[in-house]
Order: C-alpha cells, then structure tokens, then sequence
C-alpha cells in the first residue's frame, strides 16, 4: 500500500510517500481501508521530536490520525464492528502510548491514517460508525477538533447571552468551538483577518477583530467596556495569553488548548482533547443536523499529501486539510 512516512524527526521536509505491507489486524483489531484523512497539528508535533521523550518515535513513521473509511477484516474477537461497516475516528501511533491514554481508555492506537489501510483497536470509543448522511470528507475533519471542542464546553457554563473572545477561531478547532458556541445563543467575538471574515461569520461568530492589524485586548475592550466573559485560546503560545487576560470580566472564564501551556498562576486551564463513550456519535449526529458544517479546505491527493503538510507549515490555513486516498 501507498503511505506518507517520516524518514527521521524533522519538518515537512522529511516527508516521503511509501510502499508499506499492508497491516493485519491482531486479535480485537480492524482494519480499515481509508478513504479520507484530516491533517491535524500533532501530526507535525510528533515528527518534530517535541514529544520525543514521551512519545518516541520508530522510522519510517506513518503519519495521521483522523479518518473515515470502510472496515475490511476484523481480528478474533472483534463484535463491534463487521467488513463492509463504514466508520471515522482517529487514533494514535503506538509509540505515543501515554499520549494516546490521555485521550481515552482503552487507548486509540493506529497504524497511522494517511495510508491506504490502517489498523485500530476495535474497543475504542474514538471509532464510530458513519452515518450515510455524513460525507467522507466532512467526517474526517471532525474527530480531533470536536473532541477538543466538547470538553471545553463541559468546562464552564458557556449560557445563551454570554459573550466569549476566541482566539484562532479559523483553524481547524475553530471550525468546531465556534459553530458549538454559537448553537448555545453565545455572542462569539473571533480573531480573524479580513479574508477570513465572511468564513468564521459563517461558522456563527457575531463579530470579528484583525488580530493583524489591531491590539485584540484593546479592541475587545473598546467595543465592550465592561469585559467579555470568557476568552478561549486555539492559538497563541502560553507566553502571549496573561496580556490578554484584563478582557475577561472578574469571574469569567480563562481557557486554552494550544501548545505550549502557559505558565501556572496565570490563571487559564488548559484542556485537552478527551474521548467518552458516544462523543463520537454525538459529534455525528450534530454534523448530519448542520450544527457542525465542514470545515475541509484544501484537498490534497495520498500522491501528494507531503506538500499538504508543507502547505500547513508554511502557509495561512482556513478549516482543516484533507488528503483522500481514491
């Protein structure tokens, strides 16, 4: 089978497309022919050798986590899911053990999305089935954005009327957080150049500010003197967000899921991604309704999937990037 592998930890540059033998599922394992894969931020991450310590990994590495596909073979023991089965979810390398334990119990672990074939365990709740009214494409740039999206609305009571700053409202996250927010009857303030306005209204945010062009602290504060309250963060480092934090009104909420974490006592939580049992479906059945609109922007072929990682390092991206495999 064809798949995108990394040589060595590195960039994009180290990207090279593969013949791999295809992987056979074990006992309690499906296998499952992809058809589309979502590029995710951690895909990078991991090849850059940030996690190296608690995720080693083994060259060549296939990259990828979120996908939809259809089942091919099912290991011993396997109830869940039959040949045939049209599913989506993400997973994890396996040498990305406790970060893949993180996200859910039993753990994701994958033989890595962007692939023609792709192993998983079939206990996971970070599979789950299709629905026909669910494109392909559209399904694959779900999991990891509306997993990290869910837990944040779990956080904090985000009532109808509320006013809540996100920041990096056009990125993949986003794509997810700000359509959840605004089905609550939240007032979503986004950061958003002025190409990418007319995208993130789309996607249900009440206003914008060019984080380009103006101070987002000052401007919030300009246009609501009173403070908002809550500010959730997709995108600036740990180090940026304690300037920000006097657009939050007193007792407002301080939330953030990008890379790296501020420092403690700044007052933010950080939350990451989380799985529970029939999120997934959830997350479905919300998309089939409208309530999360596709975000897939560029699409790339398998051939081709290294420049879309390129193209994700080095370019403004809007939405989630897909690469399909037929």
């Amino acid at each position: 089978m064809k798949a995108l592998t990394a040589i060595r930890y590195g960039g994009a540059d180290t990207l090279r497309l593969a013949d791999l033998p295809i992987p056979k599922p074990g006992p309690g394992q499906v296998q499952v022919r992809v058809a589309a894969a979502g590029l995710n931020p951690a895909d990078l991450r991991l090849v850059s050798g940030t996690f190296k310590e608690r995720a080693p990994l083994t060259f060549p590495h296939v990259l990828g986590s979120d996908f939809a596909g259809t089942v091919t073979a099912t290991g011993a023991g396997v109830d869940r899911f039959a040949p045939g089965d049209e599913i989506f979810g993400l997973g994890l390398s396996r040498s990305a053990g406790a970060l893949a334990r993180l996200l859910c119990d039993p753990p994701p672990f994958t033989t890595g999305t962007m692939a023609e074939y792709a192993v998983f365990e079939a206990t996971t709740p970070a599979l789950a089935p299709r629905p026909s009214g669910l494109p392909v494409e559209h399904a694959a740039t779900l999991p990891m954005a509306a997993l990290t999206a869910l837990p944040l609305l779990r956080a904090w009571d985000f009532a109808a009327g509320t006013k809540v700053l996100v920041v990096g409202a056009t990125g993949g996250v986003g794509g997810a957080v700000v359509p959840l927010l605004a089905a609550r009857g939240v007032h979503v303030i986004a950061t958003a150049s002025p190409a990418d306005e007319t995208y993130v209204k789309g996607l249900g945010a009440a206003e914008t500010i060019d984080h380009r062009s103006a101070d987002v602290g000052a401007e919030t504060l300009r246009r609501h003197p009173g403070g908002v309250d809550a500010l959730v963060n997709l995108a600036l480092p740990g180090g940026d967000l304690p300037a920000l934090t006097p657009v939050v009104r007193p007792g407002g909420g301080l939330f953030t899921v990008a890379f790296p974490s501020p420092a403690p006592g700044t007052g933010f939580e950080t939350l990451y991604a989380t799985v529970r049992p029939g999120d997934l479906e959830e997350v479905a059945g919300l998309a089939v309704r409208g309530v999360l609109p596709s975000t897939a922007g560029r699409r790339y072929r398998l051939d081709d999937a290294a420049r879309a990682y390129a193209d994700w390092e080095r370019k403004h991206v809007r939405g989630k990037l897909v690469v399909t495999t037929a």
